[in-house]
């Protein structure tokens, strides 16, 4: 079996709209990084034809493997299962909307030399001016209380070291707390601006606040995990 050097990952929910365009879209810039890649799309419990899409796109694309939840279980299950297969040494996240925009990977990869995370920053999003005002006050409050420093802690764009994420425990929940759990075990983060596109197909089913008292609790639980983090230096240490 060949090696992979790079996985990228896609949730998916009732996207049967915008799978094949984020497929063809996608592959070229994969194919112009010249080393083994693959691509893990998980059905999240979708109600619409996106597994049917995805299984057929399968018999044209070799790179892409099905991952089917037998219903929904959220996006923190649907990356653990992608990190949990996935097969490369950097893990490449994105969602299925096709708002993230692919031709920004390679500038990811190039920060991720030196980080073990890498975490995007839309620019110039184009949301609704509902949502960008929602994210921006949960990214501040997140920020502060969990000690990150990332700024843009919701765009899923991301590039993780595979040695550094199979160190992190995943929760329901914590895929929005991941550069905190990173920087609690001392890993390496970086944060790089990326292009933002509108939703042109579909509905939106993630956001900040879906589950809002849940969403609170997370932010507690990762700031109490900061709080009780280890922190000691050795003077001496006999033979």
């Amino acid at each position: 079996m060949e090696k992979v050097h790079y996985t990228v990952v896609v949730p998916l929910k009732n996207e049967e709209d915008n799978i094949q365009e984020l497929i063809d879209e996608l592959k070229p810039i994969m194919q112009k990084l010249h080393e083994p890649w693959e691509l893990i799309c998980i059905d999240d419990g979708s109600s619409d034809n996106t597994l049917a899409i995805l299984k057929k796109l399968s018999h044209i694309h070799p790179e892409l493997r099905i991952i089917a939840f037998d219903k929904n279980y959220g996006q923190s299950s649907a990356f653990d299962a992608g990190f949990k297969s996935a097969r490369g040494e950097l893990i490449i996240t994105m969602d299925g909307d096709r708002q993230n925009d692919p031709a920004d990977i390679p500038n990811l990869l190039n920060a991720a030399a030196d980080a073990d995370l890498v975490c995007s920053r839309r620019v110039n999003r184009r949301d609704p001016w509902t949502k960008k005002i929602t994210s921006k006050i949960a990214n501040a409050v997140r920020s502060r209380v969990c000690h990150d420093s990332v700024q843009d802690t919701g765009c899923s764009l991301k590039v993780y070291r595979k040695s550094a994420l199979q160190k992190i425990k995943m929760y329901h929940g914590m895929h929005r707390f991941l550069p905190a759990l990173f920087l609690i075990e001392g890993f390496r983060i970086k944060e790089v601006p990326v292009n933002h596109r509108e939703r042109t197909k579909g509905k939106t089913k993630y956001n900040f606040f879906n589950r809002s008292f849940n969403t609170i609790s997370d932010m507690l639980a990762v700031r109490w995990m900061h709080q009780r983090q280890l922190r000691y230096q050795i003077d001496e240490e006999s033979p």
